[in-house]
């Protein structure tokens, strides 16, 4: 059940209906968070496979952002838009403005630009096949968040997602991850996508003291945004 929770949190993927978050659930929810990211981006490269003897490879790449903005609900992109709109306020104003459903005119800004930088690096981006990986790091920065960070509201599933996520939990989605990590050979963006965690984390301890779900949400499109460019980097090297 906490598979399924994940994927009904994360996905629009229409395979389960639980939306509730029972009391045990939480926590194995939270742990397979990487593995939902790894299947979206299966099911990515496997719409690329599909289609690439039909359209021209640059119009396939806008098919696929496309794709990838409708399965995830755009409900990361929400978080990076709440989150930016409270960074636009003094701190003391910033999670009231986070909370309230109306998005900001900054936050639309930041995210329109945000959108056509993400887009440009899929346009470029010739390891299509690497998307599992960057779609499961990034969910992954959101475990390590979750279990290691302080969370600033005292309500909510995120709260219940840290009261039930155990270490043993932490382990086996750790264990998973190093193992597609391993087989993918991508520790240079695993090491990447960990410096981000480590960065994000350093700002909005200092500025808010914690973490939310909507700043959830911004450290995962953030983190998909620097392992494409990293990959980019690499390829053009």
């Amino acid at each position: 059940m906490g598979f399924a929770l994940a994927v009904n949190m994360l996905t629009i993927l229409p395979f389960f209906k639980i939306h509730n978050f029972f009391k045990g659930i939480n926590g194995y929810a939270v742990m397979s968070y990487p593995l939902v990211g790894a299947i979206l981006g299966t099911i990515l490269w496997g719409v690329y496979l599909l289609l690439l003897p039909l359209f021209p490879e640059a119009h396939l790449h806008i098919i696929l952002f496309i794709l990838w903005v409708v399965l995830t609900g755009a409900l990361h992109l929400d978080g990076f838009s709440d989150t930016v709109d409270g960074l636009f306020v003094p701190k003391e104003r910033a999670e009231e403005v986070m909370k309230d459903p109306h998005a900001g005119g900054m936050g639309m800004i930041f995210s329109i630009t945000f959108l056509i930088f993400k887009a440009s690096s899929l346009w470029f981006l010739d390891a299509i096949y690497l998307l599992p990986v960057i779609l499961m790091l990034s969910r992954y920065n959101a475990v390590l968040a979750i279990y290691f960070f302080p969370y600033i509201r005292k309500e909510g599933m995120s709260t219940l997602a840290k009261q039930e996520f155990t270490q043993t939990e932490l382990i086996i989605s750790s264990l998973f991850v190093l193992a597609l990590v391993l087989l993918t050979n991508t520790w240079l963006l695993l090491s990447v996508s960990l410096f981000i965690l480590l960065i994000v984390k350093r700002f909005f301890i200092k500025r808010l003291g914690g973490f939310s779900g909507d700043i959830y949400g911004f450290l995962i499109e953030v983190t998909e945004l620097f392992l494409l460019n990293v990959l980019l980097i690499g390829v053009s090297a």
